[in-house]
């Protein structure tokens, strides 16, 4: 079976949009009927999205840490203890192409670092914008790592021991330990999620911040 890992802190907004989503990417016929789990692993909610989560079929997990490296790592365990050979990750806010499972099992790595396409810049100006993209590579050969966007097999998961219990930024550890283990990686535009350019971002150093930070430098 393959799993895909959803955390998510008073979604309630956003996380409709994002299960519709996987649940089409789950359905693909590209994966010849192959099962697929989805977890929300609802890190501190006090908000509807333990009922959204239910009512689109996906199973929950309960943390109260406020941390997305434990989120993270709380939904691969679930998956993983029911057999799941390959663990994908995105985020509430997010919403995975509909061949996004089938993109990453292309390509044929142990690990794939996909890219991401914001859905709305109504929150910030075209400078900001513009800033961005001068510096994002949107295709094959990128070195961007995004929790949004993550795919990796089990095996390989295990050998680095797991996202670390940090706040942010903990989809690049994981590459990291990947990287230093071997692991091979895909740097693919294939496999697309289209993510929030919210301000309000969920978790400090997170995408919310990176955008911050290309207006600083615009």
């Amino acid at each position: 079976m393959l799993g895909i890992v959803i955390p998510a802190h008073n979604e309630e907004k956003l996380l409709p949009a994002c299960l519709r989503a996987s649940r089409l990417a789950a359905q693909h016929p590209g994966l010849k009927g192959e099962q697929v789990g989805v977890v929300v692993v609802l890190d501190r909610c006090t908000d509807g999205s333990e009922l959204i989560a239910r009512e689109y079929g996906a199973s929950t997990v309960f943390i109260d840490a406020r941390n997305v490296g434990m989120a993270r790592a709380a939904g691969a365990s679930v998956l993983l203890e029911k057999g799941a050979r390959w663990l994908s990750f995105t985020d509430a806010d997010s919403r995975v192409a509909t061949d996004w499972l089938v993109a990453q099992l292309a390509l044929k790595a142990e690990a794939v670092c996909g890219v991401v396409t914001v859905d709305d810049w109504g929150e910030h100006d075209a400078a900001t914008r513009a800033a961005f993209y001068r510096s994002y590579v949107n295709s094959d050969g990128h070195r961007h790592v995004h929790g949004a966007n993550l795919g990796v097999s089990a095996q390989a998961y295990l050998r680095t021991g797991g996202f670390p219990p940090i706040a942010c930024s903990e989809d690049v550890a994981l590459v990291d330990m990947l990287i230093a283990t071997d692991t091979t990686i895909a740097w693919s535009a294939a496999p697309r999620v289209t993510t929030s350019a919210r301000r309000a971002s969920r978790a400090r150093g997170g995408f919310g911040d990176t955008l911050a930070t290309a207006a600083d430098r615009k």
